[in-house]
């Protein structure tokens, strides 16, 4: 299996912030409350951007995603928002979008300007956070994090990962990049709250860990030794789903988009075991700001394998970066193996 981390210093490596945000245009937004262990997360640019999606999860909760087919009206987004809450999550986009309208931004409409924010949750209802809330705090954490949105921004326990769980650990929201040889930069947004596993077996090695660059989730390496894993690690408790969103500079429309989702579900397969599963809601939004033109198919080939490569990483950097909080119902990492 060819791997990107073995040639990367003869062919390119991580950004200047190894973030989604290496993507020139980019910012990203985080909000959490502590009190209810669940936040948002939001992607935005100065101008807006085109996107696809691809669900490969049997159970996902989404918002505006089928106007992402090729063959919609409308071709860009202004934003787009992972959130915890579930279905309740779903009313984060709503508040990024007031936040939007309220600076004049949206798909016109005569007079009329409708912001386009697609969205998705994963479940984290059960983390031990306090969801007894009179009023539904999603559309408020979508405009804190709108607000908050920036080029540099935190990992692990924070935004969409506040409360994120695996089947051993706790999740967390995580993020890498890539440059490749041709100067393109592709770029990973992740929230992890899998049904399955980020690390083999009991142990502290990363499934991702043949794809580590510089030490980016503790500098393990693979396992020598697996061991025999006929039965993955599983939490079957109805909540889960890793949702993410993987970007590049490069000129791509909509159904190019599409396919560089794709390809980046490889990487939360390589990541996460298992994955894609009937109770998991696990999608990807495809995002390109078009500042670069792309001169070949060898390209799309070559940005696909980035962005798979980078949501594995990004995966894998969201479960090591995770931080304790009280009332957790899982150990962190770090915790757990005392790095």
């Amino acid at each position: 299996m060819f791997c990107m981390t073995q040639a990367h210093k003869r062919s390119g490596g991580p950004g200047a912030l190894n973030l989604i945000t290496d993507v020139a245009g980019l910012r990203v937004g985080n909000a959490a409350d502590a009190r209810i262990k669940s936040g948002v997360t939001v992607l935005c640019a100065d101008t807006p951007f085109t996107a696809g999606v691809h669900v490969m999860g049997g159970a996902p909760g989404t918002r505006e995603t089928d106007l992402l087919a090729p063959d919609r009206t409308v071709q860009q987004v202004d934003a787009l928002v992972l959130s915890g809450g579930s279905a309740f999550g779903l009313d984060a986009a709503s508040g990024v979008a007031d936040a939007l309208a309220a600076e004049g931004r949206g798909f016109a409409v005569g007079a009329a300007r409708v912001p386009i924010v697609p969205g998705a949750i994963l479940f984290d209802l059960l983390n031990g956070g306090d969801k007894d809330w009179a009023e539904n705090p999603y559309k408020r954490l979508g405009r804190e994090a709108f607000k908050a949105q920036g080029a540099q921004f935190d990992l692990g326990s924070t935004g969409a990962g506040a409360g994120a769980l695996t089947a051993t650990l706790k999740g967390g929201l995580g993020s890498a990049s890539f440059v490749l040889p041709s100067g393109h930069t592709v770029g990973a947004l992740v929230a992890v709250n899998a049904l399955g596993s980020a690390t083999v077996d009991s142990g502290p090695h990363f499934w991702a860990a043949p794809f580590e660059i510089a030490g980016e989730f503790g500098g393990l390496r693979a396992a020598q030794e697996f061991g025999e894993v006929h039965t993955p690690r599983t939490k079957m408790d109805g909540g889960n789903t890793t949702i993410a969103i993987v970007a590049t500079d490069a000129a791509l429309d909509q159904s190019q988009c599409t396919r560089l989702a794709i390809a980046a579900h490889d990487g939360m397969a390589r990541a996460l075991i298992p994955s894609h599963t009937p109770m998991d809601g696990d999608l990807v939004f495809g995002v390109s700001t078009g500042a670069r033109p792309l001169e070949d198919a060898s390209g799309a080939v070559l940005l696909g394998h980035a962005a798979a490569t980078c949501l594995a990483r990004a995966i894998a950097r969201a479960v090591y970066l995770a931080r304790p909080a009280p009332g957790d119902v899982m150990p962190c990492w770090r915790d757990q193996f005392g790095r």
